[in-house]
């Protein structure tokens, strides 16, 4: 829907402003970041490599779907220092920590299950307000499906372990076909005691983001072709799980070589952090006891471009996010999950908020003055599965002059 949208945006405005957009602005990234189940609620920072502001006001909508899948898995946490130190000298699966009762064997508990294709879409306005400054406006919002077909072709549940049996993977390594596929199960238990649960087709508006880019100019470094901008970011969350306030900064840096037969590369390296839940609106789940999510990110990009002033591009990304759970949990949680029953990963759902995640992402952009496409596909190959395969398409089209 959101693509069609765009594309009658499109076709109302490109007679009219066939000049409108910056021809090619560095790295034309869209939004890549992960359908993360925590991650969702959370106003994460996307990396901007472009080298300055836009010339025009453009709008950009995008959608994006990912498979995430984690069985059912209680973790616990011994309060006492003594039992803590006692279990951290087990390797975590051999750990033996049995809670009876608060009084004798105080612990923080926790569950979670996560199985849907997740599905995200964003509405942008990146305005220009000078030569040096733009600000950037986002709406996102998610809806949880099962992933059937042909609505998520590629992110079906269906789909992946048609690629595990026949391409690579191994046969069902982690139990989708073992609880049935094409199923939404999604609940998490806080230690707390508060519960976030989503059912399919649940949709809801998960935040504003408010993203203000600076782009200093350096003489020496302009001539050597590598371009610098800092970012400031505030993010109001307003899901009824996480109604809250965000705020993070980063700070890119792009390096551009033009080729010859009409080639260009860029390189680009940026780092962000987002301090979460700076201001909490009311009580909110515990997505994640580490108030810091941290970000690195890199990404090379070949461009050809052709004799009537458009342009392919081919980039790959690599990004790193710190973890959502202070680490040192880690030495002495206890895990208990059915282990019995698949063949392996049942311990996801909580071992993965205790180490960063990684992803790969591979982008097809192709851009003209008027407009410009991307797609792009997400990889896990640590197999977080958090999104474990993530597809999306973005498009970006002038509104003023």
């Amino acid at each position: 829907m959101i693509l069609i949208i765009a594309c009658g945006f499109y076709l109302i405005l490109s007679a009219q402003q066939q000049d409108s957009i910056s021809f090619k602005n560095g790295i034309e990234k869209p939004s890549i970041l992960a359908t993360h189940h925590f991650g969702i609620f959370t106003s994460r920072i996307n990396t901007n490599f472009k080298i300055v502001p836009q010339k025009n006001t453009t709008i950009t909508f995008s959608s994006t779907s990912g498979n995430n899948f984690h069985p059912f898995v209680e973790t616990y946490l011994p309060k006492d220092p003594e039992v803590r130190k006692e279990q951290s000298k087990l390797i975590w699966y051999h750990r033996n920590f049995h809670f009876e009762d608060q009084e004798t064997t105080p612990a923080d508990y926790m569950n979670i299950v996560i199985d849907a294709v997740i599905k995200e879409f964003r509405f942008g306005f990146n305005i220009p307000l000078n030569k040096k400054n733009e600000l950037d406006v986002t709406l996102r919002s998610y809806l949880i499906t099962k992933g059937k077909h042909p609505l998520s072709l590629f992110t079906s549940d269906e789909s992946i372990e048609w690629f595990h049996s026949n391409v690579a993977g191994g046969e069902d390594p982690y139990g989708r076909r073992y609880y049935g596929l094409n199923q939404v199960n999604f609940r998490y238990n806080d230690r707390n005691g508060n519960t976030l649960e989503l059912n399919n087709y649940d949709f809801f508006l998960s935040g504003i983001e408010l993203n203000h880019f600076y782009y200093p100019t350096f003489p020496k470094s302009n001539s050597k072709n590598i371009y610098v901008n800092f970012g400031s970011h505030l993010g109001v969350n307003t899901s009824k799980h996480n109604s809250s306030l965000d705020f993070g900064l980063s700070a890119n840096a792009i390096k551009k070589i033009e080729l010859k037969n009409n080639y260009e590369f860029n390189a680009g390296v940026g780092m962000n952090i987002l301090r979460k839940n700076i201001i909490n609106f009311k009580e909110v789940i515990d997505l994640g006891n580490n108030p810091y999510l941290a970000t690195i990110e890199a990404d090379l990009e070949i461009t050809k471009f052709t004799k009537h002033k458009n342009y392919n591009a081919l980039s790959i990304n690599y990004q790193i996010q710190s973890r959502y759970n202070q680490k040192k949990e880690a030495d002495y949680y206890r895990l208990i999950g059915k282990w019995q029953e698949i063949n392996g990963g049942w311990q996801h759902g909580f071992s993965t908020l205790y180490t960063a995640l990684s992803y790969w992402t591979f982008i097809y952009t192709y851009g003209r003055p008027n407009l410009t496409l991307s797609l792009y596909f997400k990889e896990d190959f640590r197999v977080n599965n958090a999104a474990d395969f993530q597809t999306g398409i973005s498009l970006k089209v002038p509104v003023f002059k």
